[in-house]
């Protein structure tokens, strides 16, 4: 199978990057399955109903969410209908919608899309990531139940986010981080098979701060004090993220690619 991720969608030019370039690389690169982060599509903070429409629409199969999963109140009750979007396991109890759900790509092959939010400098105290990703993975054996299994770990720390992924090695195709907006060099297939890439990095304008328009964030760090909102930087997008192949059989992976397209960022292709 070949699928796609693509890292946190920022703002309108996130969205517009991934609505114009998703169709073509969905033929162009004969892709199975694409998942996109969307927690920041709408204005940098959460997803609305009708973004998440628009990203559906240009190709995704799947939307992950992350800590801003509500900030747009309309997905309180949009998730609930719309079983293409996937929340964190381990948000808030009683919280709307799932944080783990089996999609089917071509040939009727089976594909569970996970995520997760880590604990280590994250702003709220979540419940314990490792534990809920072991649960949903025992319960969608690789290999068995589906033929390809995406982990999607949303947070801060990149020594949580290696951790998941040896947590998971072997037992899903893919294990991803977002959250941090800046994509990481570590692409790899660790030794149980699983690929692992550190942060996708974001579908943004990277002549930015992490895709916030730049004055603000920088008045802040330098006096202290805020004057305004951050708004999205508004330039032209790259979309990041990372590109595997995997065995049918088995549903590990067999190659893995760091993805970078237009906007400012050196390309990476498959």
């Amino acid at each position: 199978m070949k699928l796609l991720f693509l890292g946190d969608v920022m703002g309108r030019a996130g969205r517009a990057a991934v609505t114009r370039r998703l169709p073509g690389l969905r033929s162009d690169w004969g892709l199975d399955f694409v998942v996109v982060n969307g927690e920041n599509a709408t204005s940098g903070a959460g997803l609305s109903a009708a973004h998440a429409k628009a990203l559906l629409e240009a190709g995704a199969d799947c939307l992950t969410l992350g800590d801003h999963a509500f900030d747009q109140k309309d997905m309180m009750a949009f998730i609930e209908q719309e079983p293409r979007i996937v929340r964190p396991l381990n948000y808030a109890k009683g919280a709307p919608g799932k944080g783990a759900r089996v999609f089917t790509a071509p040939g009727g092959r089976k594909v569970l899309v996970a995520q997760a939010l880590g604990q280590v400098f994250m702003k709220r105290p979540f419940d314990d990531p490792f534990s809920a990703l072991d649960a949903v993975l025992k319960a969608q054996p690789l290999g068995g139940a589906v033929q390809a299994a995406v982990v999607d770990f949303h947070c801060e720390a990149t020594s949580e986010k290696m951790a998941a992924g040896h947590w998971c090695d072997g037992r899903a195709s893919l294990v991803v981080g977002t959250h941090t907006h800046v994509p990481t060099g570590d692409a790899q297939i660790l030794r149980g098979g699983t690929a692992y890439l550190t942060d996708a990095g974001m579908c943004g304008d990277y002549d930015s701060v992490i895709g916030m328009d730049k004055a603000e964030p920088m008045r802040r760090f330098v006096t202290g004090m805020p004057k305004g909102r951050f708004e999205p930087a508004a330039g032209e997008a790259t979309l990041s993220g990372v590109y595997v192949e995997t065995d049918d059989r088995t549903g590990l992976a067999t190659r893995v690619r760091m993805i970078r397209v237009g906007g400012r960022l050196e390309e990476a292709t498959p």
